[in-house]
Parts: structure tokens; sequence; C-alpha cells
């Protein structure tokens, strides 16, 4: 009861076991009402995802520490990553559970069980995170190149709490996922089309549903004397190309009209189908296109939250058989109670597939020039 907390006085020492259950309403209840001098808070927990109140104060700000160094300290915190390596009585009988886990269970499942990873996967999630795993730095395991057009996606938001996305993405390989926490949205689009210019961006996507739409002026104006080229992306639209047969389906007949409920259901099923092919083609040695898989580079500083992001976004049953997305409205209520996955949204949107448009074709006429 977050509300009993604050009520509380007179100790100086208070601690919370399963900490990753913790909600962040009694999480800000509960530091303020530590005002005994020298009095501490301990938590020990095994984080559930990285988006939970615990691992977003714990855990986050302090990652690339942690994950180096298995400890962080400054003059507030000390954190320590404890895992069962590091226990000198770890038992025999137990050492069996975790070598039986590990060959039955996912490894997604398995490292947050064993390792104190996050499991960042959700029921029904269209993209496991065993995909997404095998995907990072694929292009360098299979040998191939980031070849193709550059893409730039951003997912804008205003001041309030939600982050705004940007995706940069060179044919099958994404170079940099990056996330922006401040400034409305005119800011975000000034930086995401700034560090689009800096890319080298062959084409600028932002989605254009709800505030989006206000800020095509701001695009327009920034990139009209460039050679960069700009789409606006509406997620609520109907699929692209409905009329055509879905290529992946079974029943060819099957259109994408008919597949789809909407341009963001199909954009996500493009996403699930790359990191699909990547995963069989490095798990099963087969031998897939580059051109439809999807290579994560492992230079990109947030892969954790991405994955976090990427893994959680849940199929949404529809009545008439199309494949539907839950929205983010819906994912941000019970069960899921998830945030808003800018940075997922624009590695989805940065699957826009730019028509090819031929150069202009000189015509000769050799009327006249004889048989040479």
């Amino acid at each position: 009861n977050s509300e009993g907390i604050k009520s509380m006085y007179g100790f100086n020492r208070f601690w919370v076991e399963e900490a990753q259950t913790i909600s962040f309403d009694s999480l800000k209840a509960l530091t303020p009402t530590l005002r005994e001098a020298n009095s501490e808070v301990w938590m020990t927990a095994n984080p559930r995802h990285s988006a939970d109140a615990f691992s977003n104060r714990f855990i986050k700000p302090f990652e690339k520490q942690l994950r180096r160094d298995k400890y962080y300290e400054d003059d507030m915190h000390l954190i320590i990553w404890l895992n069962h390596t590091d226990n000198p009585f770890f038992p025999e009988v137990l050492e069996q559970e975790r070598l039986h886990d590990k060959k039955s269970m996912t490894s997604g499942l398995y490292e947050h069980i064993w390792e104190g990873a996050y499991h960042d996967s959700v029921t029904d999630s269209i993209i496991p995170v065993e995909w997404f795993d095998a995907a990072i730095d694929a292009h360098v395991t299979l040998g191939f190149n980031a070849d193709g057009a550059i893409i730039a996606s951003h997912d804008p938001s205003d001041e309030g709490g939600d982050t705004k996305g940007l995706v940069i993405r060179r044919g099958s390989v994404v170079l940099d996922v990056q996330e922006k926490t401040t400034g409305d949205s005119n800011a975000g689009m000034d930086w995401a089309l700034e560090e689009s210019r800096k890319a080298g961006a062959d084409w600028f996507v932002w989605d254009a549903d709800g505030l989006g739409i206000a800020l095509k002026r701001q695009v327009e104006q920034t990139l009209e004397s460039t050679r960069t080229r700009w789409w606006m992306f509406r997620g609520s639209e109907m699929a692209d190309d409905p009329d055509m047969p879905y290529a992946s389906g079974k029943d060819q007949l099957k259109t994408n009209r008919d597949t789809f409920l909407n341009k963001r259901a199909q954009y996500w099923w493009k996403l699930r189908e790359r990191f699909e092919n990547t995963h069989r083609a490095i798990n099963q040695k087969t031998y897939i296109n580059p051109d439809e898989m999807i290579s994560l580079s492992s230079s990109i500083e947030c892969l954790n939250q991405l994955r976090s992001e990427v893994c959680r976004i849940p199929l949404k049953r529809n009545n008439n058989g199309k494949i539907q997305i839950m929205s983010k409205l819906e994912m941000s209520k019970k069960p899921y109670e998830l945030p808003s996955p800018n940075m997922g949204d624009s590695l989805m949107m940065s699957m826009f597939s730019p028509k090819v448009q031929l150069s202009n074709v000189v015509k000769i006429n050799f009327a006249g020039w004889g048989n040479g």
C-alpha cells in the first residue's frame, strides 16, 4: 500500500525483497519517507524487464558500468550485480537444475532466471527474444554488407514523459537507434532531421498519425534544398498495395487487404519476417537472401532497451482474421502496462521500401546513320 508507506517514520533501514515487483507509485512514496540521518534502503531483486520501475530507477542509468564492473557506486547508490557464478556455496542440486533449464528453456527465459537478464517478452509477442538476439551483428556473422538506401525513421512525441525515437538503416543493417527524452515535438523533429543529415539519409520517414501531421511543413522546409526525400507514415491507413497477393502467405489468393488490418500491422509483420529469416539463416544454416534479413549493429548503445520494446509488441485478436497489432493505448493498460515503444515503432517504420525511379532515358534516332 503506497499510501501506507507515507505514514511510516522513525526507521533508518528499509529492506525490500523481490523489489522488481514494486510499482512506480510505491517507489516514489518510499524514498522520501526515509528522513533519519544516514538511513538506507536495501533492495534485492531479479529484474523483470528493462522498463519496470525498479530497473528504470536502479539499473538502466548505470547499466554500462554494472555489466562491465559488476557494481556501481556513487554518493547515493551502491548497486551490486550478483549471479550464481558469484556464489561459492552454489549447491550441486541447483547446478543440475540450471543445466536442465539451459537445455529445455528458450534462451530468453533461461538468461532471465539464471543470468539475471531482463525478461523482455510477453504473451503473443510477434518477435521472440531469440530472433532479436540472433540479429545482433548478423551481417558480420553471415558476411554481408550494409548496402542500399539509407532510411531514417522517426517516431515523434510531445512533452509529457513520452520519448522520441530515431532509427538509421542502410540496406539490411540497422546502424543506429537513438531516443530523445526532452523537448517538444518540434525540437524532437529538428533533432531527428539533423541526425538524418549526418547519416546521409536518402529517405526520411516519420509517423504522421496524430501530432505528426503538424510537422509536415517543418520537414518540407528543412529538406527542400537537400537530396533527402521524405514520406509520411500513417499506420492507421490501409496496407500498402492492398490488392497484391500477400507474398509470404500460404494462400496466394489472399491479398494484403485481407491479411493486415492496417499499415502498422503490415510493417510490424515485415519486421517480424526479417527477424525470422535472420534467425533461420544463423541457427539452421539456411541460405536466405540478405535483402530479406535484418542485422542490428552491436555498436547501438540502447540495444537492451530496443529489445525490450521490440520483443513486447503483442498481437491482438481480430474478429475478421486479420493480423492486428495492439495499439499503444491498449499496451499501456493492464495487464501489459507497457511504455510507448517509440524506438521499436521507429524500427518498424524503417521497413519502408522506396520505389526505384528510373532516370530519364535519352532517345537517339539512328535514322541516316547507315549500317555502321
